[in-house]
């Protein structure tokens, strides 16, 4: 029986999710409030663009701080020049926003009081036999608590925060993953090649299919011969722990995760031959799209000489991190792994996905000590990484200096509200949104590794990683009391 792993909620917001339209209807107001509400309006702009600017401290953009703290906020009084004899404008609007910084952000924490804090709670019977934990400061990267922190421990999906720094530092936040379909010279063969995209689609061959269909020309009585290209990855394409409703083989051409139902997250029944379904669903689509395909799609390599004549590229890697983390996406975290591997020029599988994560790490200066990196998804019980490590990835994703890191934090489940956080938290006053943490969940594991704002103001990362446990709903409560009380709510209940 496959080993019973952390199954995220069916229940998180979409990070993909559309936008709702807001609709604005007229008052009939006077001069007077509408220019006021416009003012307000301008200053509601302006706080969103500086969110999506820079830089960052502490985890806070240093923009949106300034702009909200401004002693004399602008607004009618302040448009620019006015011309002879034009009316006087409107009075300012009074301020939207209160200044943020309500606490001395340069106070620091008291590691005394934190160690006063969190030791009872570390030591609940219900985190299991062996607990480990960090709590570090990411603006200075001190250590305010340390248990077992170089003690390496099995981290389940915590692992993922590890893939993902290791995938956005060796290719860029902007890195796509391409799907391409190459024609043979002699205009007979079409052959879909894999890049290694987990997430390509139906509407994605669709669209391969159509561009394909106009190369090849003429009227479509011509048939053409169908063959697909999984050589990009190599290995095994089965996961360590075997068949599991958790993860689909691990294969440079797949649809929609291997996934046999319309979910997009959590466990499902999965493909045999997720390459094999991809290539039929192709021919599929090139049918509809008035080519004739001639026998069964087989597996084999483009012939020298074919070029290239459609091509589908993925989501950044940005968002891909993102939703790896969010919905603890074990088959996006393999493909991140394997993509690290053949930007590091190591082999496609899972030991030189392994080599490859560890020397990214290596190269960002963080402990790797006591580290061994089995996959990129943390199925692997074997896998190995200490507190320490989880925290100092953090803090590299929170340094204003490492910006392409920045969507390992966005991308972390928030307490109460998404992903694999949905559903905790909800009765824990004070908390929901307050933390983002990634969640880790095997059986006799639990982990939790995240950031949260202290009571000071600082952004603090932490990693608790404990095993032996043996009523999971338990261990997660325990661990989810620990994080809060590095926000100040002492994880009281309401």
């Amino acid at each position: 029986m496959a080993e019973p792993v952390e199954e995220p909620s069916n229940r998180p917001s979409d990070p993909w999710g559309r936008i709702k339209n807001l609709k604005s209807k007229r008052n009939g107001s006077n001069t007077w409030q509408v220019v006021a509400g416009s003012a307000v309006l301008g200053l509601v702009v302006a706080t969103g663009a500086v969110l999506a600017a820079g830089p960052w401290d502490n985890g806070q953009r240093k923009a949106e701080r300034q702009l909200a703290a401004a002693e004399h906020p602008t607004g009618g009084v302040h448009h620019g020049r006015r011309l002879p004899g034009a009316p006087e404008p409107a009075p300012s609007a009074p301020a939207v926003l209160g200044a943020l910084d309500t606490v001395t952000r340069s106070a620091p924490q008291d590691p005394a009081s934190l160690r006063t804090a969190l030791a009872p709670l570390i030591a609940a019977p219900e985190l299991g036999t062996r607990v480990a934990a960090s709590v570090v400061d990411t603006a200075t990267g001190k250590q305010l608590y340390g248990r077992g922190a170089a003690t390496p421990m099995t981290p389940a999906s915590t692992v993922k925060i590890a893939t993902a720094v290791a995938a956005l530092s060796a290719l860029g936040p902007d890195h796509r993953i391409a799907t391409t379909v190459r024609l043979s010279e002699d205009g007979r063969t079409l052959t879909l090649v894999g890049g290694g995209d987990p997430t390509l689609d139906p509407a994605a061959l669709r669209s391969l299919a159509t561009t394909a269909a106009k190369a090849l020309g003429g009227d479509g009585e011509d048939p053409v011969r169908l063959a697909y290209d999984t050589s990009r990855y190599t290995g095994p394409v089965r996961h360590p722990i075997g068949k599991n409703p958790n993860i689909a083989p691990v294969t440079a051409l797949m649809v929609d995760e291997g996934r046999l139902d319309d979910t997009d997250r959590g466990p499902a029944e999965r493909s045999k031959d997720p390459a094999g379904d991809a290539a039929r669903a192709f021919a599929a689509e090139l049918t509809a799209a008035g080519v004739t395909v001639e026998g069964e799609p087989r597996a084999a390599r483009p012939a020298a000489g074919a070029r290239t004549v459609a091509t589908h590229r993925s989501a950044p890697l940005s968002a891909l991190v993102e939703r790896t983390l969010t919905n603890s996406d074990n088959d996006i975290a393999e493909a991140l792994a394997r993509q690290t591997a053949i930007a590091k020029g190591e082999s496609a599988d899972f030991a030189g996905a392994r080599r490859a994560v560890t020397t990214e790490l290596k190269k960002l200066q963080v402990p790797t000590g006591g580290a061994r990196l089995a996959d990129g998804s943390g199925l692997d019980r074997k896998g190995r990484v200490t507190p320490a490590l989880l925290t100092a990835l953090l803090a590299r994703a929170a340094d204003p200096e490492r910006p392409g890191l920045r969507p390992v934090l966005t991308g972390l489940p928030v307490a109460g509200f998404t992903g694999t956080l949905s559903t905790r938290y909800r009765d824990t006053t004070g908390t929901p949104g307050l933390i983002r943490a990634k969640t880790g969940t095997l059986t006799g594991v639990n982990s939790l590794a995240g950031t949260v704002v202290d009571p000071q103001g600082r952004l603090l990362a932490f990693a608790f990683l404990a095993s032996g446990s043996t009523a999971p709903a338990d261990a997660e409560a325990a661990l989810d009391t620990l994080a809060a009380v590095l926000t100040g709510a002492g994880g009281t209940t309401g």
